[in-house]
Formats: structure tokens, sequence, C-alpha cells
């Protein structure tokens, strides 16, 4: 439920707790405008369009501003960073200088998990909202519901503002930020992990991240969906053929490096940018040995179907020889390019 207004009266008053908008007159807000009013006092900014929507249990008002910003830059605008995102470690981060940090999970809907069950089973046993019988809710249930939603709410706001906190961190810190192209669609799939992954916000994380870091004049790589950067040894570069997800530590079998799973995928991340600049021979490195595809190790096999190979007609009639055969010409050929 949202409304958009564009012409009309559309200002901040100034006492810093009022906005007025068309139709709407003029209401209180919850939170201080005093940054907004300040630069729109000042002339450095100018409101074009207001847009008034219901979100999350409560009323929202957002402003599109056009403002002129000063040039900001870095804090290291030299040093590169690689962050690897995971579930027990929202965020592993390994600058191109060596330093390794690691930012936990907070799993605010886990924390919340269990007064959210029992919530949901007050809200079950109360009289609800049936469309096909058309009943109505209770006020029992309408009341329960509510608390529940409130907890929703909750998590939602503490996710997005520990996400916001990192981004921001982050762009703030480093020049160059380099991410992985991961398919979180594909990684909710997976029953067990769905939740975690959902909740830790991944997609939200590299949205952020591409945006901040241009407010900031830097600059968002991101790594390609296929670069092994776990079975990568971050010391040698030589690249291990399988690595199982529960193997939490990295053991190089040609230097003997040991270290943890995410803290090497991280540098070799941020090794990506150095190693295209200076050729450091690295993981990443435009002369350093591609790795193998995966399921290279792994023999493809075609299996035709056997109503292909030599199953007959409906009636019971098989198929002549030549027939047969260009049958099977075809279903190679498909596969090939299939497989390819």
């Amino acid at each position: 439920m949202a409304c958009r207004f564009t012409t009309g009266t559309i200002r901040v008053e100034p006492d810093r707790r009022h906005v007025t908008l068309p139709r709407l007159g003029t209401i209180r807000t919850h939170e201080s405008t005093r940054k907004l009013e300040r630069r729109i006092a000042g002339g450095s900014a100018r409101i074009l369009s207001a847009t008034v929507r219901f979100e999350r249990g409560r009323w929202f008002v957002s402003f599109q501003v056009e403002v002129e910003r000063a040039e900001r830059t870095p804090a290291r605008p030299d040093v590169a960073v690689g962050v690897d995102l995971g579930v027990k470690c929202l965020a592993v981060l390994a600058d191109s200088r060596g330093e390794i940090r690691h930012v936990l999970n907070p799993a605010h809907y886990d924390t919340a998990l269990k007064a959210l069950k029992r919530l949901s089973r007050r809200v079950s046993r109360r009289h609800g909202l049936d469309r096909r019988t058309g009943q109505t809710p209770s006020k029992r249930w309408l009341k329960a519901n509510a608390e529940r939603n409130r907890v929703h709410h909750q998590v939602a706001n503490l996710r997005t503002d520990a996400l916001h906190k990192l981004t921001t961190a982050i762009s703030a810190e480093y020049g160059t930020v380099v991410v992985e192209d991961l398919n979180v669609a594909g990684m909710l799939r997976n029953r067990r992990l769905a939740r975690k992954i959902a909740d830790a916000g991944f997609g939200e994380i590299r949205r952020q991240l591409t945006y901040k870091t241009g407010w900031n004049g830097g600059q968002v790589h991101v790594a390609d969906r296929w670069f092994p950067s776990s079975k990568t040894c971050c010391g040698c570069g030589a690249v291990k053929a399988k690595l199982p997800l529960h193997a939490r530590a990295f053991c190089c079998d040609v230097c003997g490096l040991v270290m943890d799973r995410d803290a090497n995928a991280a540098c070799n991340l941020a090794a990506l940018v150095t190693a295209s600049t200076t050729g450091t021979g690295v993981a990443g490195d435009r002369g350093a040995k591609a790795p193998k595809p995966r399921g290279a190790d792994q023999k493809t096999r075609v299996t035709l179907p056997s109503r292909m190979a030599g199953a007959g007609r409906a009636g019971g009639a098989t198929l002549p020889r030549q027939r047969q055969a260009e049958a099977r010409d075809r279903h190679q050929d498909t596969a090939t390019l299939t497989l390819r």
C-alpha cells in the first residue's frame, strides 16, 4: 500500500518534527527531520517527490531529494578487500595487506524463533479469517496476529539495521570491494540452510555495497560465479578437486597451508584485483593456470532411452533400421549440444 505525490505542497517544517503533504496536510513524524531540513535550508537539497507507504505495521514517508554531495574518498582508497559471505560468520573480510576480520552473524530470526512459535500456536487456536466459508476473524485472533506480526517486524528492522551498518563501514573504509556472484535462489533450495541463508540477506548486502561504494568514490568488482575461491590456496594458487561443505578448514596438499576456509576464500577474492593489475601469479592472475571446470574429473556418459533405441510404435510395429539410426543420431546431436 503506497501513494506517491509529485505536485502540490511538499515540504519539511522548520520545527523538524512535521511534514506537509498534499491532501494530507501537516503530519507529525516519529523521527526528527533535522538532516533533511538543514540541507533544504542551506540550499544544497531540493525535494522532488514524496511517497507514503504502509509497511511493517507503520506508516512511512520517504522523499526523493536532489542533493549536492561533496566528493568523498574512502579511508584507505588503495586497499582492496575481499568479502566472503557465510552463515556462521556473516562476512569474512580480507584485504590486500593481509588483515582478516570476522563479522559474526547476529541471526535475528533464530533468536526470535522460540517466541514466534509460541505466538503462532496462539494464533492457530483462535478463529481466524476463512474466505472459503466467509468466516470473519475474531477480535482475539486479530490481537494475537498483531502481536506475532510485531515480532516479525522487529526481526526485519534489526536485520536491516545490521546490514546497513556493515555495508556502510565496508564502503567507507576500502576503495575496492570484491564480492562473489552468489546464486542465492539456488542456495535457498537447500532445506537445511534455507532459513539461515534467507535471514543473512546475501543479495541485500551486495545491492547496498554496489551503490554505497559509488557514493564514497570506490568501486565494486564481482567475481565470476564459477571462480573456486574456497578450493584455491591463497598461498600457492593450487586448486583442490573437491572440498566438502563440512570441511571448515582449508588444508593445501602442495604447500601445506592450513587456515580457515572462509578466510582463504576472502583472501582469494582480494587477490583477484591485485593479481589482475600486478600479475602476482596467485589465484585470479591472468597468467595463472585456469582451474578445471566443475565436474571435469567425472566422465560424461550419454544414455539413450530405450524407446529411442529400439522401441516400436503404438501398434507394435518397429521402425525401420534406417529411421532408427536417424533418430539415434538426432538424439545424440541434441545431447552433445546440451552438454556443451
